[in-house]
């Protein structure tokens, strides 16, 4: 696989003198991959922070035990269920580590004997959000707290949303409730070109309004299929060097949404 990924400081962000919020993470397991992106709240001073233990937690859990690609769709569904629940614990227990054992429980998820015991004091104060993805072909499994949004590409380079925005307030993974609030599916794709995980920063660029195709509000945001398309393209070419994604959310198009940019990719060879 060719993995590759970006994080750019957003202009609004550069302006207040406020460093990169979001934070980015990959491992390659050989014939899979783990991605995780994470958008830090901007009203916390220790957000970015926050960020990094999130895609941290996320690929320690994620890159554990990952079922074969030829494994049924029933154990799929219940390997990521477990993980996503089991996620929200793992944040919470690296948090209390930086900022201090605290008093509280941390609310597990139904039926999730390894979720945290004790949560920190004010896990809050670094809150974060989190989407990831294991790409194990043909199968893509999604975790997901938040704002961001996942994209599949298929061999003839077709994008498919297969992860939208929510359409309510984003939550946290420091937010109440938080193991129960987290979304969790696997997706069998045959075809399966690649896979992007991508912070809401990008929305504007990496997403299209329905109307702009004809069709009504209700149908909700589509991929922006020259975008993802074109992204792929770049780093095939270059091999996978990250250059031409940060190239692209440091230019014009990208500058308008004045919020950070976070795009983390993973295309299968072999096409």
């Amino acid at each position: 696989m060719i993995i590759a990924g970006a994080a750019v400081q957003g202009t609004a962000h550069l302006a207040a003198a406020q460093g990169c919020q979001d934070a980015f993470k990959a491992v390659d397991l050989g014939g899979a991959a783990v991605l995780a992106v994470s958008d830090g709240a901007g009203s916390r001073d220790r957000s970015a922070l926050g960020a990094h233990l999130a895609v941290d937690a996320a690929c320690r859990l994620l890159a554990r035990d990952v079922p074969d690609g030829a494994a049924a769709p029933e154990r799929w569904t219940r390997w990521i269920a477990g993980r996503g629940r089991r996620v929200v614990g793992e944040y919470l227990r690296a948090v209390s580590g930086v900022l201090g054992a605290g008093s509280g429980p941390a609310e597990p998820g139904p039926g999730d004997p390894g979720a945290a015991r004790a949560g920190p004091a004010d896990p809050g104060a670094l809150a974060a959000t989190l989407t990831a993805a294991v790409v194990a072909p043909p199968w893509v499994a999604f975790v997901s707290l938040g704002d961001g949004f996942g994209t599949l590409l298929t061999r003839d380079d077709r994008s498919h949303l297969v992860l939208p925005p929510p359409a309510g307030p984003a939550a946290f993974l420091s937010s109440p409730a938080a193991g129960l609030r987290i979304r969790t599916f696997a997706v069998w794709e045959p075809e399966l070109g690649g896979v992007a995980v991508v912070t809401d920063g990008l929305a504007a660029l990496a997403l299209d309004h329905p109307s702009g195709r004809g069709l009504p509000p209700a149908a909700g945001p589509l991929p922006a299929g020259r975008f993802f398309a074109g992204v792929a393209a770049a780093l095939r070419a270059s091999g996978g060097d990250a250059g031409p994604l940060r190239r692209l959310l440091s230019g014009p198009e990208a500058a308008r949404t004045g919020d950070d940019l976070t795009l983390l990719c993973a295309l299968v060879e072999g096409r």
